[in-house]
């Protein structure tokens, strides 16, 4: 394994140093995106949000977003940006969970938020950027600057049974990415299966879960989902998958104060906007479905999905516990959740076991 690491590292920097001198000469930011080119998103960013970079900044930046994979694996952008290979990612930092958990409460924190634009909020002004950055700077010191962060989209929930509440979840066998994700569905009586998304239609078809935690209603919609799965949560009641916005340290400290400013607040807008457009076309799409005799587009009452919120809490204090970074990440969660109403009347303390063990 340490062979194999090695060897990677010294691929990774030959490449980086055959491209170093023409990557951070240039205001051309060259980022590399976990979408794919098809994607709804990644359309709706080139069409409407590149151009508006070079105008923000009166030409002196511009941005070329990259397919995933286009240059490094997903899962090695972080590296590949710190090395100078891509001058930022915008990506998911739940793909970096196996480094540290702080990872996975940064990357999605299931079902914290009501809606994305609290979790872009908490990222620019709650603390979520100096977590982030926190955790970034341990894997890599300071070679990389955070932007931004946050979510675009709201995810749905298919199901091929009804399930319009808490106690409905009992048993219900769904599909579901390991990790805090699944802590949270366990917790809350269901059955987490760990399928792969290739695999989530002809599961539900067969039976072999009756729900599936996949995508944004637009999404599940194109995939076929809903013509197998009659019963889609909506709004989804659990994953809310953030993304980061990083650009190598150099970069960012070629740019003047002005430009900086620009593309931190770029972000935040592109970002906010297309959450509206996601939002958008799902309801125009759930619309339609509420329409069909065979269909029944389920929206849990806000009581429900606040007492769920408390049960992923409890997955949310193991994970936290996990590591010094993690406890922050969380800690500044709830100091927001808290401050903004999301869990009112709540204690903001991220666990007292810290506490215990001082006074032991």
């Amino acid at each position: 394994m340490q062979i194999r690491t090695l060897a990677h590292s010294l691929t990774l920097a030959s490449v980086a140093l055959a491209f170093s001198g023409t990557v951070q000469a240039s205001d051309e930011l060259k980022v590399q995106t976990s979408f794919n080119s098809g994607d709804f998103a990644y359309q709706y960013l080139q069409e409407n949000w590149v151009p508006k970079l070079k105008e923000a900044t009166g030409g002196d930046v511009t941005i070329t977003l990259m397919p995933t994979g286009s240059v490094v694996p997903y899962k090695e952008t972080m590296e590949a940006v710190a090395m100078g290979l891509l001058d930022g990612d915008m990506t998911a930092p739940a793909y970096f969970t196996g480094k540290d958990p702080v990872f996975a409460l940064m990357g999605d924190l299931i079902a914290g938020y009501d809606k994305p634009s609290q979790f872009l909020d908490f990222c620019q002004k709650g603390g979520g950027e100096e977590v982030l950055q926190k955790a970034i700077d341990a894997q890599v010191g300071d070679k990389i600057k955070v932007v931004g962060c946050g979510p675009y989209k709201r995810e749905a929930l298919v199901a091929a049974v009804p399930i319009r509440s808490v106690e409905d979840l009992e048993g219900v066998k769904i599909r579901s990415p390991e990790g805090l994700a699944a802590a949270v569905f366990e917790r809350a009586g269901a059955t987490p299966v760990n399928i792969p998304f290739s695999e989530v239609y002809t599961s539900l078809q067969q039976g072999v879960v009756d729900a599936a935690d996949a995508s944004a209603y637009v999404n599940n919609d194109a995939s076929g989902l809903h013509d197998i799965a009659k019963y889609p949560i909506y709004p989804g009641i659990h994953s809310m998958s953030s993304q980061q916005f990083t650009l190598n340290q150099e970069v960012w400290e070629s740019l003047d104060d002005e430009d900086r400013r620009a593309l931190h607040q770029w972000f935040y807008d592109a970002f906010n906007d297309l959450a509206g457009a996601v939002q958008e076309q799902d309801e125009k799409l759930v619309a339609r479905d509420k329409k069909k005799d065979d269909m029944t587009v389920i929206d849990w009452p806000q009581e429900e999905r606040d007492q769920f919120r408390k049960i992923a809490r409890g997955a949310w204090e193991a994970f936290g516990e996990k590591s010094e970074l993690a406890q922050q990440a969380l800690q500044a969660h709830l100091e927001y959740m808290h401050e903004t109403g999301l869990l009112e009347g709540s204690d903001v303390k991220a666990t007292d076991k810290a506490d215990q063990n001082e006074q032991n």
